[in-house]
C-alpha cells in the first residue's frame, strides 16, 4: 500500500482547494481508485468521499550537445484528487488526519 501513494502535491492550486476538503497526491501509474482509497484510509485514518484521477503525459525534451541533438521524453505521471468527509482534514506536511 505504501507504493501506491508517492507524495502529496503541495502547490498554490492544492492550497486553494484545501478549504473544500480536497487534497492532491502523486500516485503510482498502475494504481486504481480502490487501491488509492484503501491506502489513504489506512494511512491517515480518514473517510474518503470521492477520488478523481488524472494521467499527465510526459513532455518532449530536446537539447543540443557536442555530439548532436539529444531527444527524449519525461515520464508519465498520475495524480489523484481526494475529497474527504465533512468535518475531516488532512495535514499533508506532518502526515496526520483529524476530525474537527
Amino acid at each position: 500500500m505504501i507504493t501506491v501513494l508517492q507524495h502529496p502535491i503541495i502547490t498554490e492550486k492544492s492550497a486553494n482547494i484545501g478549504h473544500l476538503r480536497q487534497y492532491i497526491f502523486a500516485v503510482d501509474t498502475d494504481s486504481n481508485k480502490v487501491q488509492i482509497r484503501n491506502a489513504i484510509e489506512s494511512m491517515f485514518d480518514v473517510d474518503v468521499i470521492s477520488i478523481r484521477t488524472v494521467r499527465v503525459k510526459g513532455k518532449s525534451k530536446v537539447r543540443m550537445t557536442k555530439k548532436g541533438v539529444m531527444r527524449g521524453r519525461t515520464n508519465l505521471k498520475k495524480k489523484a484528487y481526494i475529497t474527504l468527509k465533512e468535518g475531516q482534514t488532512l495535514d499533508v506536511v506532518t502526515g496526520e488526519g483529524s476530525d474537527e
